[in-house]
């Protein structure tokens, strides 16, 4: 089973990343864009495991005490474009501590450093001008609270990648 731990986000978050793709698309960025539904912010990627509940246990034994986040910045990494996270010391208590008990729990995971977006477009191609970052920066204060972190699974669909939370 295809596992990651993430944050799932809030309909006023995800209407504001749609509206950052529509903007990216009107200004000529091209990719396969995230779906509304697929939209999180991954804490850990934990791959291929056989032991969902065990997973489960220790996310659900991470204490969160509800804390915001916020949109913050468009970057890429190669052809792949991500919207940022305001930094947050929360968010980042967070992922440490998650991340530590996965490590104590012999849970493999993707051990590359913390570094909060949300992907919104894979295989893209196509430049941001800065009329269309400048038209974007009023979508980067949407905000949400968090309250809990989800364990999801990750399944091939006809039509693209299906998440699941468990």
């Amino acid at each position: 089973m295809r596992l990651f731990i993430a944050i799932n986000l809030n309909n006023e978050m995800k209407e504001a990343l749609m509206d950052i793709q529509d903007t990216m698309r009107t200004y000529g960025v091209r990719g396969r864009e995230t779906p509304e539904e697929n939209m999180h912010l991954t804490l850990a990627f934990i791959g291929d495991y056989d032991d969902p509940y065990y997973v489960k246990s220790i996310v659900d034994s991470i204490e969160i005490s509800p804390f915001d986040i916020s949109l913050k910045g468009i970057g890429a990494f190669g052809d792949l474009w991500w919207a940022g996270i305001e930094e947050s010391a929360p968010l980042q208590s967070v992922a440490r501590r998650l991340r530590r008990a996965l490590s104590e729990a012999d849970i493999p995971f993707d051990r590359k450093k913390f570094s909060p977006h949300i992907t919104l477009m894979r295989r893209a191609n196509g430049r941001l001008s800065d009329a269309a970052r400048e038209e974007m920066a009023d979508l980067f204060g949407a905000a949400m609270t968090v309250d809990h972190i989800s364990l999801m699974r990750s399944d091939r669909g006809k039509h693209g990648m299906i998440y699941t939370e468990l």
